[in-house]
């Protein structure tokens, strides 16, 4: 029993789920973390704080932060006693690390920064805006991590205790899973040929992609297994979730998947500013087409629904100018289908690379075969905690499409926590990346991995076969 409360593998299960089951109670109606902190995007300061569920809990924004605050502090302290940890120097430095990377995801979201559809714009009286969403916050709480752990390393070193990237984005990995199951259950209405388009990418992602950039790595620009394995899921999957379960399969070393993730986002972000233009100019007549496109191409949820959602304003723009008008939101839709099939199978392909990496690449030659309990320590077990999450919303959803009301509110409140872990993580990266050590490591060759593989054939092998599944179909006509 104790290998179950020793790990942080095991404690970003018990984290997860335990808000998970908070989440449930929604679906007799009941909110107890409705408290919890709603961050809106905001040119007026004083409106960016809210709760997720007012109704129930009428209480200011500022205290749903201050509670959600304890609530993460509490349930994460209650796992760094458990592990041993010093609880008071993890307390004082979580502390100081959710208030600044609470900042960081707040300034995200502040509208010049955040807001990416010409409906937002129009909102909020703006006439040009960077486009980030509030994913935005991710880079800033990464940009002022870096400076803090580059140029203030006493104060990094302070807050050491509490910096855990890996653990809390396993916990925020767990969280997630409810949510993608909550989606699958209400897209399983969706017309066979976006759903059979999902399927494929599943295919395109994890056997076309994640080989063909694994095999660039590694013979083109020599990269360790360990570092193109990681890489291979970093680039062609699902970003930062996809590096770190990859990572914890085969035990790769903790400044693997920091590094990825790193890149992951910065490009997320570069994508989400180019490529829905791209598809506007280049696919209006081809809407369902450029809609697949961004869920195989950008490697984000938050900025692959974001680039499916810019695009989607863009063509029926187009279009209306033309005298066409299609249906809101269909577009989005293959964007969404597409990314949330791949997510899908985050934890199936760690599995899958768990059993090779120690049944082939790490077993020397006249070795016996590794045995299922060295698989089993290979596991990341936080992945338990994903598919758990995952199906029982899923379960929930199909058993009963009047609970879909009720779960949408249960991922509402969970969503708040999953966000937070992940703002949390790409602070605590930039806290433990030393520049001299990223450059010694090879950020930078990475850097043009990603770029050459993203640019060189992940795009337009994504292209290509969403033209084969969506040419000619177009959203419905607006009645």
């Amino acid at each position: 029993m104790k290998k179950f409360f020793s790990t942080e593998d095991w404690w970003a299960v018990w984290i997860g789920l335990f808000v998970f089951v908070l989440s449930l109670f929604n679906l007799a109606g009941i909110s107890l973390m409705g408290w919890a902190v709603k961050t809106n995007v905001w040119m007026d300061l004083s409106k960016a704080l809210g709760v997720v569920n007012p109704t129930s809990w009428a209480v200011p924004g500022f205290v749903g932060l201050i509670l959600t605050y304890l609530f993460m502090l509490v349930i994460t302290g209650v796992g760094a006693k458990v592990m041993g940890w010093n609880l008071q120097k993890y307390a004082i430095g979580f502390t100081f690390i959710f208030w600044i990377a609470y900042g960081c995801w707040l300034l995200g979201s502040f509208a010049p920064l955040a807001v990416n559809t010409p409906a937002d714009m129009k909102k909020f009286g703006l006439d040009f805006s960077l486009r980030l969403t509030a994913e935005g916050g991710f880079i800033i709480a990464l940009l002022v991590g870096l400076v803090i752990g580059n140029f203030f390393k006493g104060f990094a070193g302070f807050l050491k205790e509490a910096t855990r990237p890996e653990w809390f984005i396993k916990t925020a990995i767990v969280i997630l899973g409810a949510a993608l199951g909550v989606k699958a259950a209400q897209q399983t209405g969706m017309a066979t040929a976006v759903l059979f388009r999902g399927l494929c990418a599943i295919v395109e992602a994890y056997l076309i992609y994640w080989a063909l950039v694994y095999f660039v790595s590694r013979h083109f620009f020599k990269f360790s297994k360990e570092w193109s394995a990681c890489l291979a899921s970093g680039i062609s999957v699902c970003g930062v979730s996809a590096a770190i379960a990859t990572a914890g399969a085969i035990k790769a070393r903790a400044v693997v998947p920091v590094m990825i993730s790193s890149l992951v986002v910065i490009f997320a972000v570069v994508e989400l500013l180019i490529l829905p233009a791209l598809a506007a100019e280049v696919l209006h007549t081809q809407p369902m087409v450029a809609g697949a496109w961004m869920g195989l191409a950008v490697k984000t949820d938050g900025a692959a629904v974001a680039s499916g959602a810019i695009t989607d304003a863009l063509i029926r723009g187009k279009a209306a100018e033309l005298g066409v008008m299609w249906q809101e939101g269909w577009m989005l839709m293959a964007s969404t289908t597409t990314k949330l099939f791949i997510d899908m199978f985050i934890g199936i392909w760690a599995f899958v690379l768990a059993i090779i990496w120690t049944t082939a690449i790490e077993r020397k030659p006249g070795e016996k075969a590794v045995g299922a309990i060295e698989i089993w320590n290979r596991f990341p077990k936080f992945v338990i905690g994903y598919f758990l999450a995952f199906l029982i919303m899923l379960g929930v959803g199909l058993s009963s499409p009047a609970l879909l009301k009720g779960a949408n509110a249960a991922i509402g409140e969970s969503e708040v926590f999953r966000v937070l872990f992940f703002v949390l993580t790409f602070f605590s990266i930039g806290l433990i990346s030393d520049f001299r050590k990223l450059w010694a490591e090879g950020i930078g060759k990475m850097a043009v991995v990603y770029a050459v593989c993203l640019f060189g054939f992940i795009l337009w092998i994504g292209l290509a076969i969403s033209f084969i599944f969506f040419n000619g179909l177009t959203p419905p006509l607006v009645k």
